[in-house]
C-alpha cells in the first residue's frame, strides 16, 4: 500500500486564492472551487491531442501548461492547511485524476484527507480507464466525494477515437467512458454526476447538443468547455470555435440541463447549426445564467466550480464562460454572438 501523495498541482486561480501565487481576478471575479490535479514524475500516460498533459506534447520554452496556464505544484500538507483558511469563501474542492497506474489509489487518499481535515464538499474528476467496476466509484463516495464527473470531452465516437482514444495513442474508449458515467449516476444519484465536453473538436452543434441530451437523460449534468489550443500539442494550430457556435451550445445546454426543453424540439440547419431552440429564449438570454461557467455546485445549488478565465485571456472583450453574472453590456455582446454564423443573422427563437 502506497502512502498518500506528497504533492498536487493546482490551477493558477486556486494558487492565487490560496495566497500561494500573486495575482488578482479581473472584474472582481472570485474562485468558488479549488481545482487540484495529480502530478507524477513520469507524467500522464494518455496522449489526448488537445491536452497540455499529453505524453508526446512538445512543451514550449516557457514550460508545461494545462488549459493554457501553468499549474504550480505544492506539498499536499500546505494545500490542506491553506484550504482550511479559505472555507468561508471557497465552497468545494475538485480532485482531478490523470491517466497513471497510481491515479485511483492516490485520488482516494487525497479525497479522504481533504474531507477529514476541511469538511469541504469534494468532486472527483475521473479518468474512466481506472474504473473497472462500479465498486471503484463507490470507493470515491466512501472516501468523501459527493460528486463524480467523467472527462468525456469529445461529442461523438469518431472524434473521441481520434482525439482521446486509440488513434491518439491513449487508452480511453467511448463505450467504457459512458459505462463509468452510468456508474457515477447510480452511486452519487441523478444530478450529482457530470460529464466534461469540449466544444470545437470538429463536431457540429447538433452533435454536441444530442450528446448533452444523452448525458442528461442518463442523469448527468454537462460541464461545458471551449477548445483552446495548447502550444506543442497535436492541435496547437486549431482555432477555438466561433463564438456563435459556443453561445448557441451554451444556451442549449442550459435549456436541457434545467429541463426547460429537449433537443427534439430544436431545429438545425444543413450545417448542424441551431436555428430554433423550440421556445422563446430571450428571457433566458436576459437572465445571463446560460452563459456562466457550468460546473459542480455548492450547498445552495449555485455553481461553485466557476474556473475564472479558464477559457480565455482576462483581457478578452468577451468571456466564453462568465465566472459571474453577465452585466448589461455583456448581454448585448452575447445577443450579437448568438446570431453569428447564421445565414439570416436572426436571433434563434
Amino acid at each position: 500500500m502506497r502512502g498518500e501523495p506528497e504533492r498536487m498541482s493546482t490551477s493558477m486561480a486556486a494558487a492565487i486564492t490560496l495566497g500561494l501565487e500573486k495575482g488578482r481576478f479581473q472584474r472582481g471575479a472570485e474562485l468558488g472551487c479549488l481545482n487540484l490535479l495529480q502530478v507524477y514524475d513520469d507524467g500522464c500516460r494518455a496522449n489526448c491531442t488537445y491536452c497540455g498533459l499529453a505524453r508526446e506534447r512538445q512543451a514550449p520554452s516557457s514550460g508545461r501548461t494545462f488549459i493554457r496556464v501553468p499549474w504550480p505544484v505544492y506539498p499536499l500538507d500546505l494545500l490542506v492547511e491553506r484550504a482550511r483558511s479559505v472555507q468561508d469563501r471557497v465552497r468545494r474542492v475538485c480532485v482531478g485524476m490523470v491517466t497513471h497506474p497510481h491515479a485511483l489509489e492516490d485520488a482516494l487518499a487525497v479525497i479522504g484527507r481533504f474531507r477529514r481535515e476541511t469538511g469541504m464538499r469534494i468532486s472527483a474528476l475521473i479518468s474512466a480507464v481506472h474504473f473497472r467496476r462500479r465498486e471503484d466509484v463507490e470507493a470515491l463516495r466512501e472516501a468523501g466525494a459527493d460528486r463524480g464527473t467523467v472527462a468525456l470531452d469529445a461529442a461523438t465516437p469518431e472524434l473521441f477515437e481520434r482525439h482521446r482514444g486509440r488513434l491518439s495513442g491513449s487508452p480511453h474508449t467511448w463505450e467504457h467512458s459512458w459505462r463509468v458515467l452510468e456508474w457515477c449516476v447510480q452511486v452519487f444519484g441523478r444530478g450529482n454526476a457530470g460529464v466534461h465536453l469540449i466544444v470545437g473538436l470538429g463536431e457540429t452543434e447538433e452533435e454536441m447538443v444530442r450528446t448533452i441530451q444523452r448525458a442528461h437523460d442518463l442523469g448527468a449534468q454537462t460541464h461545458l468547455f471551449s477548445f483552446y489550443p495548447e502550444a506543442g500539442s497535436a492541435l496547437q494550430d486549431l482555432e477555438p470555435p466561433p463564438l456563435g457556435q459556443y453561445r448557441r451550445v451554451q444556451l442549449a445546454r442550459y435549456i436541457i440541463n434545467e429541463e426547460l426543453g429537449r433537443v427534439e424540439a430544436m431545429r438545425f440547419d444543413g450545417a448542424g447549426r441551431i436555428v430554433d431552440f423550440g421556445m422563446d429564449v430571450e428571457p433566458l438570454v436576459a437572465s445571463g445564467l446560460p452563459f456562466m461557467t457550468s460546473g459542480c455546485p455548492d450547498e445552495q445549488g449555485r455553481v461553485a466550480c466557476n474556473r475564472p478565465y479558464g477559457n480565455e485571456r482576462p483581457g478578452d472583450v468577451s468571456l466564453r464562460n462568465y465566472p459571474f453574472l453577465p452585466e448589461a453590456h455583456d448581454l448585448d455582446l452575447i445577443r450579437a454572438q448568438l446570431r453569428e454564423g447564421l445565414d439570416d443573422g436572426a436571433l434563434p427563437a
